[in-house]
């Protein structure tokens, strides 16, 4: 056990203060932050790692927000005077059984990626433009080179604008046709995680899933995005980049001068 607790401290120094300790050093020479700041402030300084220690707080903040907010709604359900305001019937969101056909599934989560790949374009795209930038999307560029927890590092705002196209689009398709499973909604945001996570990997296989489908995006399309800071807005697919010439890196800008040079040649 000595021999163990020797090894971790050879290790990890940092961690043989404490968290609180940490916060105390921070306060005594950083007056001018307010509580929240030092706590901040000494929980990546008492970690040591930045990669590790936004990890964790990433996961710690999904976890405690998704179920603790779930709470009150599962406390809700269990009480019958708020039965008449359930929106699911109304919506056509159902949670039975037996489940839709397989079909059924994958023609409408195929749907869901085309309208989410659609908004998330659009709403990328605004995000980008000055104040927005500054103020919200900011946040979430802080990593040039992103991994895969990194997927979810932004601002709540921009959580929200983005998160519509993810959750607002089954919903709105749930109103609309009055044909949906919540089953269908779980292996939706399933896919919707894997597909935002693998974007931000920051690696290329040759097995990965555009070397099989030509217009998904990818890890090295939203790589580029990170790069550069601008172009690659979609999500999924790279067909709205294509289409409106928002394409970024190398082989983008060497079609651009191909372009430019063959429309002057024509024009002479």
């Amino acid at each position: 056990m000595d021999y163990i607790n020797a090894t971790t401290s050879a290790m990890l120094p940092h961690l043989q203060d404490t968290y609180w300790g940490q916060f105390d050093e921070i306060s005594k020479y950083n007056v001018h932050l307010n509580t929240f700041e030092r706590l901040w402030a000494a929980w990546y300084a008492w970690m040591g790692n930045d990669v590790l220690a936004t990890g964790i707080l990433s996961f710690a903040m999904h976890e405690l927000v998704y179920f603790g907010r779930s709470l009150p709604w599962m406390i809700i359900d269990r009480i019958p005077a708020f039965n008449k305001y359930k929106i699911q019937n109304y919506f056509g969101l159902a949670t039975g059984v037996p489940f839709p056909p397989l079909f059924t599934i994958i023609y409408q989560i195929a749907i869901f990626f085309v309208l989410e790949d659609t908004w998330h374009y659009w709403s990328h795209r605004a995000l980008h433009w000055g104040p927005l930038y500054k103020n919200i999307h900011k946040i979430h560029h802080q990593y040039s080179a992103p991994f895969g927890l990194a997927a979810e590092y932004a601002s709540p705002i921009e959580v929200m604008i983005l998160g519509f196209g993810t959750v607002g689009v089954p919903i709105l398709w749930a109103a609309v046709t009055k044909d949906f499973h919540i089953i269908t909604m779980y292996i939706w945001i399933v896919l919707r995680l894997f597909q935002a996570i693998d974007a931000h990997s920051g690696y290329e296989f040759p097995w990965s899933l555009h070397h099989v489908l030509p217009f998904w995006a990818g890890a090295d399309h939203h790589d580029t995005h990170h790069e550069r800071f601008i172009g690659n807005y979609s999500s999924s697919f790279r067909w709205w980049d294509y289409v409106l010439d928002t394409e970024s890196g190398p082989e983008a800008a060497k079609r651009r001068r191909e372009r430019k040079a063959a429309k002057a040649q024509k024009a002479q």
